[in-house]
């Protein structure tokens, strides 16, 4: 397979288990706190990463390839943080697609200026992947994004894009590594956020198998991106990962037999136009 299809295809699994896990951590979260089913699912991801490095006999790399990773891990528990007070305080079907769009164009607009424009096919690709993203998570109208809930969706969006543009930087000789490092760092500011706002309600007890796939998914999905990362272009990964609200929306029919707006119809349609645009 040669590197271009490798990433492709890599991309797509990425979008794929991110979807999925966002899907099973959201069945989670109605009966647990949003923060532990985090935290406690990272930790699954975490022993599933660093069990992969030491099956492939990763070495660990130089401290710029973990340093890498561990900004990246704050940063995409920044973006967490952002989406879950956005999601609270906004129109959630304005704040969940603006947050993909800002997540994905970040990595757009880095590789743009480090490798310059890619192909006008795959710049039509990434406009139908972006109005698919906003169109296929969109619920409902709504009203206009308050200031703050705006700029929250903003902020996590952010988050989210640096967390990409981050992994992006990993080589492809160390993949594991960093991302166990991403994990850890994660893990750390979460847990902080958590001792603060303990609650002494009692909690109902974990779904550990359901977050044990939570956390299984999404460390797949970022192995799956990093390693689309290294063999293709970072804006190429980013865009076709970014595309996972397509899976959640696609299991919720499936598993919850949740019905799909025209809208969602018409992004789903977009979505595909985007992936055989940017994969040609």
């Amino acid at each position: 397979m040669n590197p271009e299809a490798a990433a492709i295809l890599f991309g797509l699994a990425s979008a794929a288990s991110w979807g999925a896990g966002d899907f099973s951590g959201g069945v989670a979260t109605k009966r647990n706190d949003v923060f532990v089913v985090i935290v406690v699912s990272q930790i699954f991801g975490v022993l599933l990463l660093a069990g992969l490095a030491l099956l492939w006999q990763e070495r660990v790399p130089a401290p710029a390839h973990l340093f890498y990773g561990g900004i990246a891990g704050i940063a995409g528990a920044l973006g967490l943080v952002a989406l879950y007070r956005g999601l609270a305080t906004g129109n959630m079907g304005v704040v969940a697609p603006l947050t993909a769009v800002v997540a994905a164009g970040l990595p757009v607009l880095a590789g743009i200026f480090s490798v310059g424009l890619p192909s006008s096919e795959k710049l039509l690709g990434f406009g139908f992947a972006f109005a698919g993203i906003w169109t296929i998570s969109r619920h409902g109208h709504g009203p206009i994004l308050a200031r703050r809930a705006l700029l929250l969706a903003l902020l996590a969006g952010f988050g989210f894009g640096l967390f990409l543009i981050f992994i992006g930087q990993i080589s492809d000789r160390a993949i594991f590594w960093p991302l166990v490092a991403a994990r850890l760092s994660s893990m750390a500011l979460l847990s902080l956020i958590i001792l603060r706002r303990r609650s002494t309600s009692p909690q109902p007890p974990l779904r550990l198998p359901l977050l044990a796939l939570t956390g299984i998914l999404e460390a797949a999905g970022n192995a799956f991106f990093a390693l689309a990362s290294a063999f293709g272009r970072l804006d190429i990964a980013a865009v076709l990962a970014s595309l996972y609200p397509a899976s959640t929306v696609f299991l919720a029919w499936l598993i919850l037999d949740e019905r799909l707006s025209r809208r969602q119809w018409l992004g789903i349609t977009a979505i595909l136009a985007a992936i055989i645009l940017i994969t040609t």
